[in-house]
């Protein structure tokens, strides 16, 4: 797997700019573009003017807010012109992609108020083909970019998404309310996705998407880069918990999984998560685990800290479980560090009898 980076960004905005060069002659200001109540015209700039806005957010590390500029069009610039301004804020979005170092999050409204590099990629990329598509459908031509580059986007900014694996580019029209797909009720709001991170002293845990989910379940780093011996087999298990609930359309990124990066050296050293959304009665289970040149420093204790205290604040989850294998001390010892305590006798038995809770295995919980 490749990272969302310049690569795509520059195939998308080739893409936009040789449809909208063989349509220079037409009339861009006569014409709404596609569903939008903007002209074609207006789109096209809309394009330049997100793309450099994305990399305005990573270039200036801006935390809290859209940092306070956009861009105009010279008077009297041809359409081909827009085309000319399209092509370099893109190269402009690939350059500060390629040069901001994985870790950095820049501010971006949805849904948790930031985004890495890959998120500002994908989201520049999204940007070009979906108003790309909005001109082509007001200019009456046709336009399909890479099935590929639809499919990255899905896996990257979508992730709530069921995809269609034969129809990429027809799921992301209908996931952002532009066209229709079989079985499926059309949309009228839609947001993008940017993964979730939640900070802990020395780690940060960095929400896992289905792109990278993929690449780690077929042995890959998953864009992370590991600590020697990692990622652990359980990582690469749990990854593939993610990718199959996306295949079902049943994915919810802040109850999937994370992996664990150093602060102090950006290596990834474990992962933790949910085993999927809260139940009817507002329980959820949690499992996690390090690479075996990260244990016995406390990484697993304050990870556990950090993703409990993340989840008991939230409205819609009240218990928190944790499965942990009765031989395993050292896990138990971390579980009770982060306030887990052992269920009762009755209640192990009703879990093995309901949920297939194996013998071996010890449940531990913590309430809101």
């Amino acid at each position: 797997m490749t990272d969302m980076g310049g690569d795509q960004i520059e195939e998308a905005v080739a893409s936009c700019a040789a449809l909208l060069r063989a349509a220079a002659g037409r009339d861009w200001d006569g014409v709404r573009a596609g569903r939008l109540e903007w002209s074609c015209r207006r789109t096209a700039e809309h394009i330049a003017s997100d793309l450099i806005a994305y990399a305005g957010q990573l270039a200036g590390r801006a935390g809290t807010a859209y940092v306070p500029f956009d861009i105009t069009v010279d008077e009297g610039t041809g359409d081909a012109g827009v085309v000319d301004v399209i092509e370099t804020t893109g190269a402009l979005l690939a350059a500060a992609v390629r040069t901001t170092p994985r870790e950095v999050r820049a501010f971006h409204p949805y849904p948790f108020r930031s985004a890495n590099r890959e998120g500002f990629a994908a989201m520049g990329v999204a940007e070009v083909l979906l108003h790309t598509h909005d001109i082509a459908e007001g200019l009456g031509l046709p336009y399909e970019p890479p099935a590929e580059l639809c499919a990255r986007v899905l896996t990257t900014i979508f992730p709530h998404v069921r995809p269609e694996s034969d129809a990429p580019w027809s799921t992301l029209l209908w996931a952002t309310g532009r066209g229709d797909l079989p079985g499926r009720e059309p949309l009228t709001e839609w947001r993008w996705n940017n993964n979730l991170v939640i900070d802990a002293e020395r780690l940060t845990l960095e929400g896992v998407t289905p792109a990278a989910a993929a690449d780690l379940r077929a042995g890959g780093p998953g864009g992370f880069e590991w600590i020697e011996g990692g990622p652990f087999e359980g990582t690469r298990g749990a990854s593939g918990m993610v990718v199959s609930a996306y295949e079902k359309g049943e994915h919810r990124p802040e109850w999937g999984m994370f992996v664990l990066v150093r602060r102090e050296d950006g290596l990834a050293v474990g992962a933790i998560g949910f085993h999927g959304v809260p139940d009817e009665e507002e329980r959820a289970e949690v499992g996690y685990d390090l690479a075996e040149n990260a244990r016995g420093q406390g990484y697993a204790t304050e990870a556990l800290l950090a993703l409990a205290e993340y989840a008991l604040s939230r409205d819609d989850v009240k218990l928190l479980l944790a499965a942990i294998d009765r031989e395993n001390a050292s896990s138990q010892r971390v579980v009770a560090r982060a306030g887990f305590t052992r269920v009762s006798e009755d209640v192990e038995k009703l879990a093995r009898e309901l949920h297939g809770l194996e013998e071996s295995l010890r449940l531990y919980a913590r309430e809101a």
